[in-house]
């Protein structure tokens, strides 16, 4: 590991992007226990960790709670049976709800779960009740996400055989039309483009990826970052544990250029609630580029898709429908 990852001090601790729930309690204990030998942790610092509800069971709540997990991530998708089915998931409607109330019985109320919209099986009235089902269940976190088909997936061929109903786009543009409205009116904070939360409960580590922190990723496929570069390990678990077998890590290295590090910067914060810097933009990019930010800005701040408030670039509410597209506009190429 290189050492410009490990100077300072561990603020979060994210167990996830797989299944970490199926592991046993002691096996999760073993990786914060080295992890404490190898890094600073901060008192407090926030620990995730990501479950299946149908992997949440009372004793296993208690072992993670024992462990030092503070936080659960729960992979809820909807609270209809039908929806789950469509999506293949291993749990049903009844566990949807049900691990929630265990989690909170063992003291879990830092809690998050995950809400798929625009799926053929969910309708209006059932994405409405899905979202007014979290909110009476008092779950302070909701990361909410448009269905996306990846390429030569089973899902892929299944709709391109016409066994499965395609996506409908202008059903997900209306559903998160609605999640905004509902989630504004429940007092939830929408400060990032898919991330809804109470006061005080906003993700801590996945806030850090938007505002651009350091981060160490550990394991296949992971992700590290230290501000200037990017790093990645092997997706290969085989070759992965071969390779630390002889004491090397087996990952590849891109350096940022500066105009990489300033587009990189454009697509996490617009995503935010807080949006574009103009003052960190013009301090950090030099006065060439901020011009050139802001004049590609202009149409958008005229369509109102872009607001300008406080020397901050945001998106509108119907700017949110199109962030990703704006963002690629805004990239300095």
């Amino acid at each position: 590991m290189r050492k410009d990852y490990v100077t300072e001090p561990v603020s979060t601790i994210y167990f996830g992007g797989g299944t970490p729930s199926i592991l046993p309690s002691s096996e999760i204990d073993a990786v914060l226990s080295q992890l404490s030998k190898t890094f600073t942790i901060e008192p407090g610092a926030e620990i995730t960790l990501e479950a299946n509800p149908d992997d949440i069971t009372p004793e296993k709540l208690q072992e993670w709670k024992q462990i030092g997990i503070n936080r659960l991530s729960i992979g809820i998708q909807s609270f209809f049976e039908e929806d789950l089915a469509w999506m293949n998931r291993a749990h049903n409607a009844e566990q949807a709800q049900n691990c929630i109330h265990l989690a909170q019985d063992a003291g879990f109320f830092n809690l998050t779960i995950d809400l798929i919209y625009g799926t053929p099986t969910l309708s209006d009235e059932h994405w409405k009740k899905n979202v007014d089902t979290a909110i009476a269940l008092q779950i302070p976190h909701l990361s909410c996400y448009a269905l996306t088909v990846e390429p030569a997936t089973a899902l892929d061929k299944l709709i391109r055989q016409k066994k499965l109903a395609d996506i409908d786009t202008e059903k997900q543009a209306r559903h998160f039309e609605q999640l905004m409205e509902w989630m504004k009116a429940s007092g939830y904070d929408h400060y990032e483009i898919s991330n809804f939360a109470k006061p005080g409960f906003k993700s801590k580590h996945n806030s850090s990826y938007w505002q651009a922190k350091q981060y160490i990723g550990l394991g296949p496929s992971a992700h590290s970052f230290n501000g200037r570069s990017r790093q990645w390990n092997i997706a290969n678990n085989a070759l992965y544990i071969q390779s630390l077998a002889q004491g090397t890590i087996p990952a590849e290295e891109e350096v940022l250029s500066s105009e990489q590090q300033l587009n990189e910067y454009i697509m996490t914060s617009l995503r935010t609630m807080e949006g574009i810097s103009l003052n960190k933009l013009l301090a950090d990019f030099g006065k060439d580029k901020y011009d050139t930010v802001l004049k590609t800005a202009h149409s958008h701040l005229t369509s109102q898709h872009l607001a300008l408030e406080n020397n901050f670039l945001k998106t509108t509410a119907s700017g949110k429908l199109l962030a990703d597209g704006i963002a690629a506009d805004l990239f300095i190429l």
